[in-house]
């Protein structure tokens, strides 16, 4: 059974696999209200790195494990950026969910993009942080060496945690890294028809100021925001702030 990772203690929790298309993720689902914030994490990364960010957000979360990162098994086959969103489409309809705001971090930021294409019937909102991957700098190298720059100036609580789900990833990372790096986002934001924001951290390489505004100038309803002094891990290392627009967000919709 998986563990209770983002729910506080005492509250209702939801904790379980939902399987789809032959792959596996984890769902933590808690809280009440309408329009859910869903959460999906970055390359590398589980829900656990949220922690922070949901301690400062009310209403109803939904933390997912994307296939082969967290708690969620290993897939038999890598998957796309367009069958994570399937897998995590079909998830939030099993829940019931037409209202969802979906949050996505790097790598979770083109899935987002791509669940509310390709599904749009579940979701009201999205919020990308840190949207990966920049059209000028594709390829695992240049997104790597971007990542190590990135680390170079991020709090130690931040490198153990992160550390420590790179770890969780698997011996599969690099094929995971490719999946990612091959998928075209910039060809699926003209088509993205609800509410967006884009927030990135003022230190961003990973997400930097050009290509996150080539986002926001492609679809026709996205707000941008900037954290000052903060890099690609934005959201975990000033929770405050992150949590502080996106609640601005939601409640406009």
């Amino acid at each position: 059974m998986p563990e209770r990772l983002l729910a506080p203690e005492g509250s209702r929790a939801d904790i379980g696999e939902f399987t789809h298309g032959g792959a596996t993720l984890i769902f933590e689902d808690f809280g009440s209200g309408v329009r859910p914030l869903v959460l999906l994490h970055g390359i590398g990364m589980g829900r656990s790195v949220y922690i922070d960010l949901i301690e400062r957000m009310s209403g109803r979360v939904i933390g997912i494990d994307l296939p082969g990162f967290g708690e969620a098994p290993e897939p038999r086959r890598t998957l796309t950026m367009q069958r994570h969103a399937d897998l995590v489409a079909a998830c939030l309809r099993d829940r019931g969910i037409t209202d969802a705001v979906v949050l996505g971090h790097s790598m979770g930021s083109q899935i987002a993009a791509e669940v509310a294409v390709r599904h749009p019937g579940v979701v009201a909102g999205l919020v990308l942080a840190g949207p990966t991957v920049n059209s000028a700098a594709r390829s695992i190298r240049a997104q790597a060496g971007y990542l190590l720059l990135d680390l170079l100036g991020e709090r130690p609580l931040v490198l153990w945690r992160g550390a420590r789900e790179y770890l969780r990833g698997g011996p599969h990372l690099i094929r995971k890294m490719r999946a990612t790096v091959v998928h075209e986002p910039e060809k699926v934001y003209p088509r993205v028809r609800v509410p967006v924001l884009v927030v990135r951290g003022q230190r961003d390489p990973l997400a930097p100021m050009t290509w996150c505004r080539e986002i926001v100038d492609a679809m026709p309803d996205a707000r941008f925001e900037e954290i000052p002094d903060h890099g690609h891990s934005t959201l975990l290392s000033a929770p405050s702030a992150g949590a502080e627009k996106i609640r601005e967000f939601i409640a406009r919709l």
